[in-house]
């Protein structure tokens, strides 16, 4: 893991760590980028911010009007619902108190929140507080499994045990494994046609024959 790092690290540079200590804006942020790119969710996520002042109005707002302002991240009702779902147990937490719960009981709480799953719930603890997580989306997954790093066909939740018990207990390197991965996947070792003859881990990659 030390070597994929080092090697992500000199092809794409080192991303640093700064969490933002916004949990619920992140929580709706990761929604929002289900099953779309990262500029629509951007969009959708600055028209609902300028369209309602707090995530209690959000919460409280008809679900047309969630949806509208959305719409750009699509399926938009779907998300609106889950969002709204997720305001509502929410109440009035503010999920601070993850900052410094147990990870397990913060990964827990947040996974039983309507619609919730572990790349959810490792973006919130990650981002917002630097708790070591690494959130396995679709370019983490397929690296990962190019270069071995759990088994072929493993579940997500799976493959984010494996994660995590590759990168310890380093927030940082979490990080930056996480952030070098998607940039590696986006770049170079994608779904269709990677880029194999320029690839940084071609020597290290079990992959590089098929």
């Amino acid at each position: 893991m030390r070597a994929i790092r080092d090697r992500l690290r000199a092809a794409y540079g080192r991303p640093l760590l700064r969490p933002h200590h916004a949990p619920i804006d992140e929580l709706i942020l990761t929604v929002l980028s289900q099953n779309t790119n990262d500029r629509n969710r951007d969009v959708a996520y600055a028209r609902l911010r300028r369209r309602f002042s707090s995530w209690a109005e959000v919460r409280d707002a008809d679900e047309d009007e969630v949806e509208e302002a959305i719409r750009p991240g699509g399926i938009s009702r779907i998300k609106a619902g889950r969002i709204q779902r997720i305001l509502r147990a929410l109440g009035d937490d503010d999920l601070s108190w993850l900052e410094e719960a147990p990870l397990p009981e913060a990964r827990s709480y947040l996974c039983e929140l309507p619609g919730v799953g572990r790349k959810t719930a490792a973006c919130v603890l990650l981002f917002a507080y630097g708790r070591p997580e690494v959130p396995v989306d679709t370019h983490v997954y397929r690296v990962a499994t190019r270069l071995g790093l759990f088994r072929p066909k493993a579940s997500f939740n799976e493959a984010h045990d494996e994660m995590l018990r590759l990168v310890g207990d380093d927030a940082q390197e979490a990080y930056e494994v996480h952030v070098g991965l998607i940039r590696h996947g986006r770049r170079t070792c994608t779904a269709r046609a990677p880029g194999c003859a320029g690839c940084p881990l071609l020597r290290m990659c079990p992959s590089r024959q098929e």
